[in-house]
């Protein structure tokens, strides 16, 4: 059962221009008239758009965006220093839930860093560090994973590889006998994997280092076609999941429609019985276990330990322990 609050307060939503995350920032928005919600987007003509069709839809007026370009740590510490700056109400939630998978070529961000990893984990890694201060003290993160990342469930998509954090940054180059598609895709689902060691590992650093009671939790939104997950795949699979694959949607046992999706994840937000769930997994609403991979400790302290390094994490922007 979801709870209004008489106390105005932020919730600060990744990519909230589209798909899962204009769901889940439309669903908030309803959900209380007090609730502030950002959408922190890379394309500020379509964010612009995005609020204007969510201010429409909720008849919330408190509906605003902030450019964040995750592909570039300037801009992520730009986000952050603005949002300070803003009159914001105290910010209660982050929804790090921008993602992309591209299996075209190896992009790399403005940092230097392979795209997939630097934009679906590092670039929130960063952003999340660095609100912790300004959240309040029963604050939630909720970080967007992915079925994808456990090697023993039947997906679409190639199963997670991780060696070390610094191999996915810069990776090495592909062997002869692999195909792009493969790669772009171990690489989202090893990233969506990153996706819950950050989860777990903020989880515990907040309980063991700080007096505050914020939560942070990892969600599976389940498949979701017709997102636009697939803008970079060859164009019959883009065709079949843009347009195929939605029909069927109820038909498929792991299928979801967006807005079911969204539902579930504000839930995570929202629900009162969750405010001491911390370090936990999600499908959809359900709590269950991730992967046997997810709950590997030496990977964990690898990539935060490496995650650090990358994003030049200094003391003075996190109230948590920057070593590993």
């Amino acid at each position: 059962m979801l709870t209004k609050t008489k106390s105005p307060r932020t919730f600060i939503i990744t990519g909230g221009n589209s798909g899962l995350g204009y769901a889940c920032a439309k669903h908030i928005a309803k959900a209380d008239p007090n609730h502030h919600v950002i959408l922190a987007c890379r394309n500020a003509a379509k964010a612009k758009e995005a609020v204007e069709s969510l201010t429409k839809e909720t008849n919330n007026k408190n509906i605003t965006s902030l450019e964040l370009d995750l592909a570039s740590l300037a801009s992520v510490r730009n986000f952050v220093s603005e949002f300070s700056n803003l009159d914001y109400p105290p910010l209660y939630a982050l929804v790090c839930n921008a993602g992309l998978i591209m299996v075209d070529k190896t992009h790399y961000t403005q940092d230097g860093f392979e795209s997939t990893f630097g934009i679906n984990h590092l670039g929130h890694f960063l952003l999340a560090n660095m609100l912790l201060e300004q959240m309040l003290d029963s604050g939630r993160i909720v970080f967007v994973s992915s079925g994808t990342h456990d090697p023993a469930q039947k997906t679409i998509v190639a199963a997670p590889v991780y060696e070390n954090a610094r191999l996915l940054a810069y990776p090495k180059e592909m062997s002869s006998n692999e195909s792009m598609l493969t790669v772009g895709q171990r690489r989202y689902s090893t990233s969506k994997l990153c996706n819950i060691y950050c989860a777990y590992e903020f989880a515990e650093r907040i309980q063991q280092q700080t007096e505050k009671k914020i939560t942070v939790n990892a969600f599976n939104p389940g498949q979701m076609p017709g997102t636009g997950f697939s803008r970079t795949f060859p164009p019959l699979m883009r065709f079949m999941m843009k347009h195929l694959l939605p029909a069927f949607d109820l038909l498929r046992p792991n299928g979801n429609a967006v807005h079911k999706s969204g539902d579930a994840l504000v839930s995570l937000l929202l629900n009162p019985d969750l405010h001491e769930t911390t370090g936990k997994y999600f499908e959809g609403t359900r709590e269950i276990k991730s992967s046997d991979l997810s709950y590997n400790r030496e990977n964990r302290k690898d990539l935060w330990k490496t995650s650090v390094e990358l994003t030049k994490l200094s003391k003075k922007e996190t109230i948590l322990s920057v070593e590993a």
